[in-house]
């Protein structure tokens, strides 16, 4: 099954809650602007503008990529990730950023995994930070982690777990894209 797009699944909900966009960016700690893009272009976001936005919706982050309920264990299988995808516009620009959903369907689940695939030459500069903690494994390509004041190349098969609180960004680095596992784990 197909899911709707991101933005279209934020707009909703912010809707449904009766929030204007300007209060749900604010709450959310982003822009209108970069709301509105998110929103009516489809624009991709990181995942801690993300986070942001869900814990202003007091939803979880995966609330944007649930469909229907899965029983345990939770397969998502490599030829089905493309209907998972959270922000798949079909316009890949400098930066952007697919997000496919390896939970979809677990409605108890804590953690939030995704397959993410970057495309390179993003001008994405501004880290985010949330609460919880992040695990990634890069698959393909080069990312750039901005974690703090270090700035940290992961190659294939390189890892990286830290602290969500800590101001942080990932990229794609170079001029290949990348592709890595997310791990995003927030208290709610």
């Amino acid at each position: 099954m197909h899911s709707p797009k991101l933005g279209a699944r934020i707009r909703a909900m912010r809707e449904e809650r009766k929030l204007s966009r300007e209060e749900l960016a604010r709450k959310a700690q982003i822009s209108p602007e970069r709301l509105a893009a998110i929103e009516d272009q489809g624009e991709s976001a990181a995942l801690g503008i993300l986070v942001k936005i869900s814990r202003a919706l007091g939803s979880r982050l995966g609330t944007f990529t649930d469909d229907s309920a899965c029983q345990d264990p939770c397969v998502v299988r490599a030829e089905e990730r493309t209907g998972a995808s959270l922000a798949q516009t079909g316009v890949h620009r400098p930066g952007h950023m697919d997000y496919h959903s390896l939970g979809r369907g677990k409605a108890d689940r804590h953690m939030e995994p995704f397959y993410i695939e970057m495309e390179p030459g993003g001008i994405e500069t501004e880290t985010g930070a949330h609460e919880g903690e992040e695990f990634i494994v890069v698959l393909r390509g080069k990312v750039r982690l901005v974690y703090g004041a270090k700035t940290i190349i992961l190659s294939p098969g390189d890892s990286a777990y830290y602290n969500s609180v800590v101001p942080h960004l990932v990229a794609c680095e170079g001029d290949e894209p990348a592709a890595i596992h997310a791990v995003v784990y927030v208290p709610f």
